[in-house]
């Protein structure tokens, strides 16, 4: 029996599947970058002397880069920055660098003069999560609803270069901010650019060319987002079906591991569970609410498959969005040969966060 951990929160989960019924492991892949190399990559963008970076979310490869800059700021006798982020995610980010590392919270209201530090990904409404798309999301509430005007249809849109992303960078562009963008596969990180958020998308050209697989068809399909800043809260998890809708058959199921421990995340997902925002209300809205393209794309999704979720959610909000619960791993190994058949195969994605199945 093949024995695959597949993330949940904090921690790994094991997945027992007899090797007849796996049809496919399918992870991220990419060369990645040692020590020195990404040290020598920091030396050069010459981020010495800045005194504030921003963390917009916190992933392993994020705390990496920071933990070699400081160690870099040691050797060369020089202040490190001060690191800030937001409350919820300040003690995991605290708990990764190293104890001197100077931290506070990230509470300005404006994003001048400062730089930004995030992971690359994938996203359904711009195509790529980059610091850009992160910045619009947090400063700009009325930008976002012709971003999302702007959607590629009413299908997310991974990997494609929409135009809601070039109202991201239209946006950032407005002001004077720099960003460290990571790209990273579950190994490790594969590159680090830096430079104003509106013209990093070199970024995203090497996400793209790392972690688009042509994995072909299944029927069945078990998706771990890869990390738990991937499926902290439902709206994020989600993200993760995007990328590996386009590998589900017709009328297939795909089954979501991710534990949602913060939650729905999302306004829009709120509002819908409690009866105060219906699935007619999201096609031309006069006002954006935070999250209203995952609650758009799910409510599609579900004419093309059926969606199971291993969560810690109550089984009313699943229900409600059209979900089926499953109350763990085993359960949805369980799910899926009870209704495909005692015979069924499944693919396995481990790092769905990162990878782009067509």
């Amino acid at each position: 029996m093949p024995e695959i951990w597949l993330n949940y929160g904090p921690t790994d989960i094991v997945l027992d599947i007899m090797a007849e019924n796996l049809e496919q492991k399918i992870d991220s892949e990419g060369k990645i970058l040692q020590d020195s190399e990404i040290s020598e990559k920091l030396e050069k963008m010459n981020l010495f002397g800045q005194t504030d970076m921003v963390v917009l979310h916190n992933s392993k490869s994020i705390q990496k880069m920071l933990s070699s800059l400081f160690t870099l700021c040691e050797q060369k006798s020089r202040p490190p920055p001060r690191i800030l982020a937001d409350p919820k995610i300040l003690g995991a980010l605290r708990a990764g660098l190293p104890a001197s590392c100077p931290t506070g919270e990230f509470d300005a209201k404006n994003p001048d003069n400062l730089v930004f530090v995030s992971e690359v990904e994938f996203d359904g409404l711009f195509g790529y999560e980059t610091a850009a798309t992160r910045i619009l999301r947090r400063f700009g509430a009325e930008e976002m609803l012709s971003a999302y005007a702007k959607r590629h249809g009413n299908l997310p849109a991974p990997g494609h270069r929409t135009e809601s992303l070039e109202e991201a960078k239209k946006f950032a562009d407005r002001f004077e901010i720099g960003a460290i963008e990571i790209v990273a596969n579950s190994a490790g990180i594969v590159d680090i650019v830096s430079g104003h958020p509106a013209k990093t998308m070199s970024a995203a050209d090497t996400l793209e060319s790392g972690s688009i697989r042509d994995a072909g068809q299944h029927k069945s399909v078990i998706v771990s987002t890869g990390k738990h800043s991937s499926n902290d809260t439902l709206a994020r998890s989600l993200q993760s079906l995007w990328n590996c809708a386009g590998a589900i058959k017709k009328d297939g199921l795909a089954v979501l591991v991710a534990e949602c421990g913060d939650g729905l995340g999302s306004e829009a997902l709120r509002q819908y569970v409690e009866g105060r925002l219906s699935a007619g209300q999201l096609q031309n809205p006069s006002r954006y609410v935070d999250g209203m393209e995952g609650l758009l794309f799910l409510s599609e999704m579900r004419k093309s498959f059926q969606t199971g979720l291993v969560s810690i959610l109550p089984e009313f909000y699943a229900k409600k969005l059209g979900l089926v619960p499953l109350a763990g791993i085993k359960h949805s190994m369980d799910y899926i040969l009870k209704t495909q058949g005692p015979r069924q195969k499944v693919a396995v994605v481990s790092d769905g966060a990162r990878l782009l199945l067509r």
